[in-house]
């Protein structure tokens, strides 16, 4: 995909709406511009805070004792039946 876009005498860019849609922006969000081999890169700052965020939780799971998908079915299981025990339990 190649898209031409012209600078403004204010040194701002109209991004195309391919490009757009593939970034997943729009009017109001931010980008980031950064330097990758050598090339300046556009990314949605949303989902480099995204990515950020993942990389802080890894191990994290782990270190909770969560091991498996059964072991987070045992959790929401858990936390459901607290909330229906202090919310319903009592007007059945």
């Amino acid at each position: 995909m190649l898209d031409v876009s012209t600078v403004s005498v204010k040194g701002q860019v109209t991004i195309p709406v391919g490009i757009r849609r593939k970034l997943r922006v729009k009017g109001g969000d931010k980008v980031v511009f950064a330097e990758k081999n050598g090339e300046i890169v556009v990314v949605n700052a949303n989902r480099i805070a995204f990515e950020d965020w993942q990389n802080s939780m890894v191990g994290e799971a782990e270190t909770a004792g969560i091991n498996s998908t059964q072991d987070v079915v045992d959790i929401v299981n858990d936390v459901r039946r607290e909330i229906w025990e202090r919310d319903y339990e009592g007007n059945a």
